[in-house]
């Protein structure tokens, strides 16, 4: 979550977990892609953009939810 703040420039994703990222701008592709290659080197997760729909990474919830998803694999 600490990343994720950092990159969306607000601790309201620390204390919202549903926060509607994309709908309240939070969010934007040049974060996600920021977002993105912060993930590839804190877990060595590959995460395509291409595969990513806003959908998956619409909360902060989502986000962590996805990330859990990708280590267990």
């Amino acid at each position: 979550m600490r990343h994720l703040a950092s990159i969306c420039g607000t601790d309201e994703v620390r204390v919202n977990p549903d926060l509607a990222l994309y709908e309240d701008g939070v969010l934007d592709s040049m974060k996600t892609v920021e977002l993105i290659l912060t993930i590839e080197e804190e877990f060595g997760l590959h995460v395509s953009p291409a595969e990513l729909e806003r959908q998956m990474w619409a909360t902060p919830r989502k986000i962590i939810a996805d990330i859990q998803r990708r280590l267990k694999s």
